[in-house]
């Protein structure tokens, strides 16, 4: 008996080094690279329409993949979608629900019993690395990327530090590297609550680049096994301090094609990070396909929300229509805060120039990541796979419910609530017993007819879906700020 039973482990350990699939199609797991951008708006690349910024290499992963034209992110900022994006569960039942000060950075944090898809695919074998921007626990927090699945991490815990493009130091795992940028530090908010940017007085390392190293790097080590390399680039979000300061937060090595465009200067520079986040995926797609493991790699492409406005970044970017045919920026509800691009691209598997418009969202990547490499479902999900779609199976495709999502300000007039069932979708702001605002993306794509008034029968059945789609969080009520100094409820 004990031989067989070694016998059967011995098998499993050589299906699970050969990559063999336990899910979705025959044939071996793919490796999976999610390519995160950061404040990139639905219309900044040219496969979504934008037509003044240079996007060649996206626009080529989605002729030879499948774009998504109604997906959207975790959430309006930044934290709360990247927790979205990692757990598969909404911002209402999601341990991380909004961005947290430095003097309460623990509401920022993931906990130890939470799941992420690096733990899952990690336990499914999978090699995990974070090359990036994290956001979802500091270094002596459970939260930090090697207590949540990842392997590997290199890049920013922190947001604030993520705002500079030439930093004195990046995270290596737990380890400080030291780079030989210098920067004048600036205390970002009252008494430097929310930490410390700054403004770089000697430009050298330009930290997407040592990003885009060490995320190929990671790709040649581990060619011949099942990976998941999650890179969560800065490009396009602003140095929000250079900005207040000097009047422009686009930080970029030179302005590529973009220096004698008769634009501004911070235009010029938005424009030239996005075509140089553009090239980084070009080199990505190019380091797979000279290793022989491009049919076998699933890459994905989105942005964890709408893009910043003016008053942040010193660029405009309503000047190159960032949200699309969406109302709204970062921070907002309507959709131009929070529908993002979301593109696959899968050689052999994907068919090429696919578009569908099944309503996705950032929760739906864990069940897509579990069934094709393998791994657990964990129990409590709010995403479901995208595997039909994925595969041209669409008929397949089971539906969202609703959408939901909540924002939380610095108060209760400054949160907001959303949630979309079908061609509707209800915001409600200003407090807790506002009333909803309803729009009709079928006829009012742009949110800009508040049909309430028209519709009592859909906002009635909305309202009552917003009052059960959360769970309370002692460190996220919403609609309320939490009680200075009140310990996270944490473990």
């Amino acid at each position: 008996m004990i031989a067989v039973q070694r016998c059967v482990l011995a098998m499993a350990a050589v299906l699970l080094a050969a990559g063999t699939v336990r899910g979705a199609d025959a044939g071996p797991r793919p490796n999976i690279v999610l390519i995160l951008a950061d404040d990139l708006g639905y219309g900044d690349v040219g496969c979504y329409g934008q037509r003044l910024i240079q996007t060649p290499n996206i626009d080529r992963l989605a002729a030879e993949g499948i774009k998504f034209t109604q997906f959207y992110a975790g959430a309006s900022v930044c934290a709360p979608s990247r927790c979205v994006l990692m757990t598969g569960k909404h911002g209402g039942h999601s341990r991380v629900r909004g961005n947290a000060p430095t003097t309460q950075r623990l509401r920022q944090s993931l906990a130890r019993e939470d799941v992420t898809v690096a733990a899952l695919l990690k336990e499914a074998g999978y090699a995990t690395a974070l090359v990036g921007k994290w956001g979802l626990g500091d270094a002596d927090t459970p939260g930090h990327p090697l207590a949540q699945g990842f392997d590997l991490f290199f890049g920013y815990l922190d947001q604030v530090h993520a705002h500079m493009y030439f930093p004195e130091w990046l995270w290596r795992d737990r380890e400080k590297v030291a780079l030989p940028n210098r920067i004048r530090p600036i205390p970002v908010g009252k008494e430097g609550a929310w930490g410390t940017g700054g403004i770089t007085t000697n430009r050298v390392a330009y930290s997407p680049k040592l990003m885009l190293d060490e995320a190929l790097q990671f790709i040649e080590r581990n060619k011949a096994r099942p990976f998941f390399l999650y890179f969560a680039t800065t490009i396009p979000h602003a140095n929000n301090e250079a900005a207040k300061e000097l009047g422009n937060g686009a930080e970029v090595p030179d302005l590529g094609p973009y220096a004698d465009k008769p634009w501004p200067d911070p235009e010029k520079g938005y424009a030239a990070m996005i075509s140089y986040l553009d090239a980084q995926v070009g080199s990505i797609l190019q380091k797979l396909k000279a290793l022989g493991i491009d049919e076998n790699t699933l890459v994905l492409f989105s942005s964890d929300n709408g893009p910043e406005k003016k008053e942040f970044t010193g660029y405009d970017t309503a000047f190159f229509k960032s949200s699309g045919p969406c109302r709204g920026f970062k921070r907002d509800h309507t959709d131009g805060g929070i529908r993002v691009p979301f593109i696959a691209r899968w050689p052999g598997k994907i068919r090429p120039a696919g578009i569908t418009e099944h309503v996705g969202y950032f929760g739906d990547f864990l069940a897509t990541a579990a069934e094709l490499g393998g791994a657990r479902t964990p129990d409590g999900l709010d995403g479901i796979s995208l595997v039909p779609s994925l595969l041209g199976r669409g008929n397949e495709q089971q539906k969202h419910e609703f959408l939901y999502w909540e924002y939380h300000g610095g108060g209760a007039s400054d949160s907001q609530a959303a949630l979309m069932e079908g061609r509707w979708k209800a915001i409600r702001g200003g407090g807790r017993t506002a009333p909803l605002e309803l729009y009709d993306l079928r006829a009012d794509a742009a949110e800009a007819d508040n049909v309430a008034a028209r519709y009592p029968d859909v906002t009635a059945k909305l309202d009552a879906y917003l009052s059960r789609a959360r769970v309370d969080s002692p460190d996220w009520p919403l609609f309320a700020v939490p009680a200075r100094g009140k310990k996270p409820a944490l473990k």
